[in-house]
């Protein structure tokens, strides 16, 4: 039987937006190595592409693991059809005149349209809307937080910590 409500969010993404809701995070949620999964070899080529630009950026960011390949293969794929359609209907148009004289809109546009649906569904899951990104909180490699001026001069410093340390103390 399935769950009521919305879908849990993934502790992952809960820390990483710093826990708004402040409730207790699940502490015995699987956390599988943050290691991205192979390409898939049955992917479409526009997929096998979107993979490529993607997953290395989602692997860094702790939001991509083996065990995610599906997810993400479905996303890749729905992109490569997406594409697909939406070039069909650049070249020839959206809409034809039946033998009949009616004017009817080409399958292309519906499947333009579910697959750019799906996109979104596997967008929200993944981070990769400016929307799902504006919730996590994902430091760099040097682990300072992108646009944090003073933290940037402060890893400068040799012994920074202990200046810090000095100024929360008065």
């Amino acid at each position: 039987m399935a769950g009521r409500g919305r879908p849990p969010k993934p502790t992952v993404l809960k820390v990483l937006e710093g826990n708004p809701g402040k409730r207790p995070l699940n502490q015995n949620e699987p956390k599988p190595e943050k290691k991205a999964p192979n390409c898939p070899s049955w992917l479409l080529p526009d997929a096998k592409k979107e993979w490529r630009r993607l997953s290395k950026e989602l692997e860094a960011m702790g939001l991509l693991t083996r065990i995610d390949m599906a997810a993400f293969a479905g996303y890749c794929q729905a992109y490569a059809r997406w594409k697909e359609a939406e070039e069909f209907i650049s070249k020839h148009g959206s809409i034809l005149k039946t033998a009949s004289g009616y004017i009817q809109q080409i399958p292309q546009v519906s499947i333009a349209q579910q697959n750019l649906k799906q996109m979104r569904n596997f967008c929200s899951e993944l981070g990769l809307t400016p929307s799902a990104r504006s919730r996590l909180n994902i430091t760099n490699a040097g682990g300072v937080i992108e646009g944090d001026a003073m933290a940037s001069l402060l890893e400068e410093i040799p012994n920074a910590e202990d200046f810090m340390v000095m100024a929360e103390d008065d």
